[in-house]
């Protein structure tokens, strides 16, 4: 597990700009499309996880929901929704879809789930261990801890090293490997039950990391390298990014 130091005091403000797209529904500009096309393509995959943990109450908790299109889906798909979402850009993004999330975790901390939900925000988070402590007390027994989260140890991360967008500092916190996640989260009561890979992660981190370079031609040059990461994946298990599903014990 790497972590990123130093850490700005001023963090907030590496959230606020129109570039940091999750938090929009932008769709103008090269990269703001592709990662429109592919979130369209990937909620799908991720609502169909989640439904093996369906219970009598089919309670959802989703920990960084942007601009709700995943609770969206799941809502449709008959779950009792619920989600936090601290950036008030992408809060009124999901007010505008009749989503009223919460501001703060705190919000939640007295209820319990069938399903906890953070893609791509585990690494994002302060003060780790209290936050891990915080998230086992929210899913009830034999409920579901769905995280997805970069991977250092893939190719692409190799290849680009310092210009690998997916470490994203210093908004990201943690960089997570298959045995950090596991050491993190056994002690709490959690057995990870399944790894899944994400296997558009390595084109777009690839293509973006082609941009950050200063390269020409990025859509074929990070094309290129997204395909031999997930090729070589095939082998190692080391993709790009990994979802890990987590079942309290």
């Amino acid at each position: 597990m790497l972590c990123t130091n130093p850490v700005p005091d001023n963090l907030s403000t590496y959230y606020d700009s129109e570039d940091y797209i999750s938090h929009t529904d932008k769709k103008q500009g090269l990269f703001s499309w592709l990662y429109q096309k592919v979130k369209e393509f990937s909620i799908n995959r991720k609502v169909s996880l989640i439904n093996r943990f369906k219970s009598a109450n089919n309670r959802i908790l989703d920990i960084g929901a942007g601009t709700g299109d995943f609770l969206l889906k799941a809502k449709n798909s008959g779950w009792q929704i619920k989600g936090v979402e601290p950036n008030a850009t992408a809060l009124k993004h999901a007010a505008n879809k009749g989503l009223e999330l919460e501001c703060s975790l705190e919000n939640v901390s007295n209820e319990y789930f069938d399903v906890v939900t953070l893609w791509h925000v585990l690494e994002h988070l302060p003060n780790l261990e209290a936050q891990i402590d915080g998230l086992s007390k929210l899913v009830n027994p034999g409920g579901g801890l769905v995280i997805a989260v970069p991977n250092y140890n893939s190719y692409d991360a190799k290849y680009y090293k310092e210009y690998w967008a997916a470490y994203d500092t210093p908004r990201h916190l943690w960089h997570f490997s298959k045995s950090s996640i596991k050491k993190l989260f056994e002690p709490k009561g959690f057995e990870v039950v399944e790894i899944k890979p994400m296997y558009f992660d390595s084109f777009y981190v690839s293509m973006l990391s082609e941009k950050y370079k200063g390269n020409r031609f990025i859509w074929l040059r990070g094309g290129i390298i997204g395909l031999l990461s997930n090729i070589k994946a095939l082998f190692s298990g080391e993709y790009s990014s990994l979802i890990y599903v987590l079942r309290k014990k």
